[in-house]
């Protein structure tokens, strides 16, 4: 059975939420796990047409155990259309995600460059857009907004609106300001605090905003999934 659900799909897009626990597409030859753009050519072959594999038609990503809102073009044209959105930032995407601590400000923005870091290689690191850092090889710079919507005990659930699309963007960013992401295992500090129940890294992909092959802009909604719900009402109690 496919693992996602159609949120929304027209002659040259459709828009998946994607449920966590499966990587997009593969990362490297050596994976043999299913990804969900096997389930979708599965369900979709023409979108071998669509792009270049492994990610044929898949305008962005999502981490394996973020949920949420993904774009799929169904043919080159649109996703080209789509990909450049995002490169010329002008789509607007919202990130619900629940944060270590108290965050003592309302809201705010994370500047910084983000690459490869180099004592641990599968992580990413953020640096410096100034100094030394800011002529090494391979950064890239990184723009997160943010805003608290509410704040609990021991942590903060906050709206994200990512300017930038980095590998691990707002993990390494929160974790960057000291507030990591409740349930990340790579980017969490030692000393976080566990929520019961949370099997992953609550980070879920809300709101997207874009414009269509006609021209007009087009948003879409994706609910939070049940476990994240449950966290939040578990914390309210």
């Amino acid at each position: 059975m496919p693992n996602f659900e159609i949120v929304y799909q027209d002659l040259d897009l459709l828009v998946i939420n994607k449920p966590a626990g499966i990587t997009v597409f593969p990362e490297n030859e050596n994976q043999t796990e299913e990804t969900l753009i096997d389930q979708l050519l599965v369900a979709f072959p023409y979108l071998k047409e669509a792009g270049m594999p492994p990610r044929y038609g898949i305008a962005h990503r999502l981490d394996k155990d973020t949920s949420g809102l993904l774009l799929v073009a169904k043919n080159s044209q649109f996703l080209e259309a789509l990909q450049k959105q995002f490169e010329d930032r002008q789509t607007v995407k919202k990130y619900l995600t629940l944060l270590q601590g108290k965050v003592t400000t309302k809201e705010g923005q994370i500047n910084s460059l983000i690459g490869r870091c180099p004592s641990q290689r599968t992580k990413q690191c953020a640096f410096s857009p100034i100094g030394p850092d800011a002529s090494k090889k391979g950064l890239r710079p990184a723009i997160t907004d943010w805003k608290v919507v509410e704040v609990f005990d021991d942590f903060t659930l906050v709206e994200a609106y990512p300017k930038t699309g980095r590998k691990h963007q707002l993990r390494v960013h929160f974790s960057s300001i000291g507030h990591p992401i409740a349930g990340d295992q790579l980017y969490g500090f030692k000393d976080s605090k566990a929520i019961a129940g949370l099997s992953r890294q609550f980070l879920h992909a809300q709101y997207l905003k874009i414009k269509m092959a006609n021209g007009q802009d087009k948003e879409f909604n994706c609910p939070l999934p049940p476990d994240l719900q449950n966290i939040i009402l578990n914390l309210k109690k």
